[in-house]
């Protein structure tokens, strides 16, 4: 074993930094067989030096950041600050010096990941992320690396242990979407200002990364379709339980059955309780990948959290130290296929629709030729009658075709009804077309709730 130490300086000391340092400093002894060389942390850049850290030297501590990874005597640099800038510029520096980076940054991935690859390349150095995406769940790796001799077409999955328990919760107590936020916060699933949890940006910045590696294509946030769960209500988590479905936040990347294009997207939806993704329950994480020759795998786990997250970060530690010490570097990018990234529209999907319509004859046929005109069949209506006072009076289900039947009328007339609308695999822009269609009816009272359906 080497005696000289790979010096390693750590950005950042927050939940998941503290956790990597003290994983370094109590399992130096292992890490260091591990590698074949022990690791020294050479300095710990923080923004408040006089905070108290439970375990951290406060000799290492530093808040010049920039002056940390131009010493050029640090092999890696570790990077768990978040955010876009200073710490492009800081990643790109440490390349500049002959240092290795390891990142759990998945806004900067998703954004910048093609040049921060360029860059690392160019400076014969390794750039791993495997914390950016699902936590202490190995995906990255085995995307990159064990799946770099089969095909990928779809990889789903719950990569947001936020929006996983909040919709949980809906489902297994009936409450609404603000009381099961509320619960999050309270239990410090959800950061005090939730919004880059509940409006999919977390899980699109994932998707991006997930896309581009799958499909070995440059992927973007910004190519990624994306909705929250913001308007997700306790009548969609009924509703898709009458289907046998549970709702989930999924992260959904494919590749066209052509295989010219790739989709990346982000949204609500409905999943049949069979699929393996419906038992993921609370804070976990889990991602399907489908592949040629391996078929459908699965992989489960914490997706966040200071000491899973950290797990990621000293398995990409390692790596790289391994690296430095042969004298060369891991798999980088791989875009070689150049495929376009399709828009929502083109995707392939299926729509559940809600609608309030007016409980009189008729009412079935109108919305029925407005889905024919658009070309999407239904296969399933679910009409419910009620009276002027809100309550239940009749409720039927019928298969639908092309269209449904020419004919509706249930409950009391003049009152209203609510129906139920599952269609057929449609072009996404052809189902929103559909709906827009629906909205402009006049026995249309409202568009109650729209949900993709997937999974089947």
């Amino acid at each position: 074993m080497r005696t000289r130490p790979l010096k390693v300086a750590l950005l950042g000391c927050g939940v998941v930094g503290s956790e990597v340092t003290r994983i370094i400093t109590t399992q130096s002894a292992d890490l260091a067989a591990r590698i074949g060389a022990p690791i020294e942390l050479a300095g710990i850049a923080v923004r408040r030096p006089n905070r108290v850290r439970d375990g951290v030297p406060a000799e290492l501590l530093t808040t010049d950041a920039t002056a940390l990874v131009k010493r050029g005597d640090i092999d890696v640099v570790v990077e768990v600050i978040g955010g876009i800038e200073p710490v492009r510029t800081l990643i790109t520096t440490a390349f500049e010096h002959g240092a290795s980076v390891v990142s759990a940054n998945k806004a900067l991935l998703a954004a910048d990941g093609a040049s921060l690859h360029a860059k690392a390349a160019e400076h014969g150095v390794d750039l791993y992320y495997e914390a950016a995406v699902a936590g202490a769940i190995p995906l990255i790796r085995p995307l990159r690396e064990s799946l770099a001799g089969d095909k990928v077409n779809r990889v789903l999955g719950i990569v947001n242990g936020t929006t996983n328990f909040i919709l949980d919760k809906m489902d297994s107590t009936g409450a609404g979407y603000s009381e099961a936020l509320d619960e999050a916060t309270a239990l410090g699933y959800a950061e005090a200002d939730p919004t880059a949890d509940v409006e999919g940006f977390d899980a699109a910045a994932k998707a991006a990364i997930l896309a581009g590696i799958a499909f070995h294509t440059r992927v973007t946030i910004d190519d990624v379709h994306r909705e929250g769960l913001t308007e997700v209500t306790a009548a969609d988590i009924a509703s898709a339980k009458k289907m046998g479905c549970t709702v989930k936040l999924l992260a959904i990347c494919e590749r066209a059955r052509d295989g010219r294009s790739v989709t990346a997207r982000v949204h609500p939806a409905m999943i049949p309780l069979s699929h393996p993704l419906a038992s993921v329950r609370g804070a976990y994480n889990a991602v399907f990948v489908e592949a040629e020759a391996a078929g459908q795998l699965m992989f489960y786990g914490p997706g966040a959290g200071g000491a899973p997250t950290a797990s990621a970060v000293l398995g990409d530690l390692v790596a790289a130290c391994r690296n430095k010490l042969a004298a060369t570097t891991g798999a980088g990018e791989s875009a070689y296929t150049q495929l376009p990234v399709s828009p929502m529209g083109d995707v392939v999907t299926r729509y559940h629709i809600s609608l309030d319509v007016a409980d009189k004859p008729g009412v079935l046929a109108q919305v029925a030729t407005v889905f024919a005109e658009h070309d999407v069949s239904i296969d399933t209506v679910r009409q419910q009658g009620r009276n002027q006072g809100g309550g239940d009076e009749a409720a039927t289900e019928q298969d639908g075709g092309p269209g449904a039947p020419p004919s509706g009328s249930w409950g009391r007339e003049g009152g209203e009804a609510s129906l139920v609308v599952v269609t057929h695999r449609a072009p996404d822009a052809a189902l929103s077309a559909t709906v827009s269609s629906l909205r402009k009816l006049d026995t249309v009272r409202g568009v109650a709730s729209i949900m993709r359906v997937e999974g089947e």
